[in-house]
């Protein structure tokens, strides 16, 4: 073989090379940045198509009860979606009968005198998904299947907007098991359906169908149990085809509002309407509108 030839192959394998190791080398990266090596999820299903990112739980012989392990795996995909500016809306749902019947009972009892670590390591895996799903710009969509207990429940809180099955319920369940309420529940359920009925969900663990659900304002709306995934998908698709970045404005001044005066509460919306206003997708809208056509917002 010519030398100059040589040359070139020891060349081309030493591109191919290097580039395999970067590429390895990016996706370990892309793992440790969330503090965790996963390349496949045990207990949960993640996906990202067109823009949407699919979660789902996928514990169903144990009826979708967090363990620390899918805790964990909740905690990066939550984390993934927030850090990934490809994702423009989220689909949480659950594989099984249940969404979720909340903690694991089981993993406190295994604990022992230990029962605190346990709950503190179960707790702050969760409750900073919990975070990171509130925060993070694109749209949290819960589809809720069947029954939603415990921290389950407030998983479906949690939802920008919140679909349930006509086979979903509610119920809280902590003070069935001698606990109180975790997950944000003693945050949001109050705000949501006034303090008499939260104290009354918290205290007797009165479980709601889906129709008192909606009645109350917990869920957005009850759809057929056959048509739930397909009624969550068709309107993820619609949002994330939408000003993402005008979502995550909302999230976050929705969420300020629960603890800003007037003042600066009005101060927070002009501060973030002036930033949409500035954006191309704020400008994209704008001159659709004048224009008289459809935006394509790509944000």
């Amino acid at each position: 073989m010519p030398g100059s030839l040589v040359e070139l192959v020891v060349t081309l394998l030493v591109v191919v090379s290097a580039e395999a190791i970067a590429d390895t080398l990016n996706q370990t990266f892309e793992h440790l940045k969330f503090g965790i090596i996963m390349s496949e999820y045990e207990l949960l299903e993640f996906s990202v198509d067109a823009g949407i990112a699919t979660i789902t739980l996928n514990r169903p012989d144990a009826a979708n009860a967090f363990n620390l392990t899918l805790a964990t795996e909740l905690n990066h995909a939550a984390n993934r979606c927030q850090q990934d500016s490809g994702v423009r809306a989220v689909i949480l749902c659950a594989n099984g009968k249940l969404f979720s019947a909340g903690g694991d009972l089981g993993v406190m009892s295994q604990a022992g005198n230990q029962v605190d670590v346990a709950l503190k390591q179960l707790t702050g895996q969760l409750h900073s998904a919990f975070s990171i799903f509130m925060r993070m710009r694109a749209p949290l969509i819960v589809a809720v299947n069947g029954a939603a207990a415990g921290i389950g429940l407030s998983l479906a809180l949690i939802g920008d907007i919140t679909i349930a099955s006509e086979k979903a319920s509610f119920t809280l369940a902590y003070t069935a098991a001698g606990l109180s309420p975790d997950g944000a529940a003693t945050y949001f359920l109050p705000k949501i359906i006034g303090i008499k009925r939260a104290r009354e969900m918290m205290i007797t663990n009165r479980r709601l169908t889906a129709a008192e659900a909606l009645e109350w304002g917990m869920v957005n709306q009850v759809v057929g149990a056959d048509a739930l995934l397909d009624e969550t998908l068709v309107l993820a698709k619609s949002i994330a085809q939408g000003p993402t970045n005008a979502f995550g404005s909302i999230k976050s001044l929705v969420l300020s509002g629960f603890h800003e005066s007037l003042e600066s509460q009005m101060a927070l919306e002009v501060e973030q309407i002036i930033l949409n206003a500035m954006s191309k997708d704020g400008q994209e809208g704008i001159h659709a509108f004048l224009d008289k056509r459809q935006p394509k917002f790509n944000a």
